[in-house]
């Protein structure tokens, strides 16, 4: 027999076997055989190009986060939703967003849904956590790169939580745009003392950020604005170095 083309269609799962995994799926924990979510997997691979089977495997995987089924059995879900979710999903995973034991596989979803819903639940979501949970969303609009959100980190840069306040410096980094950049530089000298040193690590990365994506213009300004904030030796040479390296690029 001849092996299947690896560009050809996986084979659809059979209804009843999927049914019975998702089954399965509700009485799932940790310790629990893998296998008889398998089904599920496959699933996931025959449904590629099959927008109504994929979408109807989406509504049955973000009904299981709304249920009363184990952590186990929702970081399945949240894990699965990772490559098939869409904005149908994001209502579900966003509730778990408050949730201590479940928020981080939420937003982990919620960073992998290409779609501009999943990053405004995190935004939205902000103003309503604290905390290790706050911080986390912050981290997850960080690790997407939404530039939307730059104004919310900005006023975040000013809490009197200070590891709120370096999560939203970071972030800003991350996210690596010429508007977070400038947000950054105003922060070198607004910032409390506390949180300063994130800012410029933040603006390191914002400005490296800045040159990856041939903004050379702002990255400059950004090391001018560290420079000018009498910096920590080691930003002063990053800096410096920085500074450097695109005059030489433009010469």
């Amino acid at each position: 027999m001849q092996n299947q083309n690896a560009n050809s269609p996986a084979p659809a799962v059979d209804a009843a076997t999927l049914a019975q995994a998702f089954e399965a799926l509700k009485t799932y924990d940790w310790g629990s055989d893998r296998k008889t979510l398998g089904p599920i997997d496959d699933a996931v691979i025959a449904t590629r190009g099959d927008a109504a089977a994929r979408k109807d495997l989406e509504t049955r995987l973000a009904a299981v986060l709304g249920s009363g089924v184990s952590r186990a059995a929702k970081d399945f879900a949240c894990r699965t939703l990772t490559v098939i979710g869409t904005s149908a999903s994001v209502p579900a995973l966003s509730a778990l967003l408050g949730d201590a034991e479940l928020s981080h596989m939420a937003r982990y979803a919620l960073e992998r849904i290409p779609v501009p819903e999943a990053a405004a639940a995190l935004r939205d979501a902000l103003p309503k956590l604290s905390g290790k949970l706050k911080i986390g969303a912050i981290g997850s609009l960080g690790v997407r790169r939404d530039e939307a959100s730059v104004p919310a980190l900005s006023a975040l840069i000013g809490c009197s939580d200070v590891a709120v306040a370096n999560a939203a410096a970071n972030a800003l980094g991350d996210i690596g745009s010429e508007p977070a950049a400038k947000v950054l530089c105003s922060a070198t000298k607004t910032a409390p003392s506390t949180v300063k040193p994130a800012v410029a690590d933040a603006a390191l990365a914002a400005a490296k950020r800045l040159l990856t994506d041939g903004n050379a213009t702002a990255a400059l300004a950004t090391y001018d604005a560290l420079l000018a904030a009498d910096p920590p030796k080691y930003i002063r040479l990053a800096a410096s170095r920085g500074t450097l390296w695109v005059a030489g690029k433009k010469s």
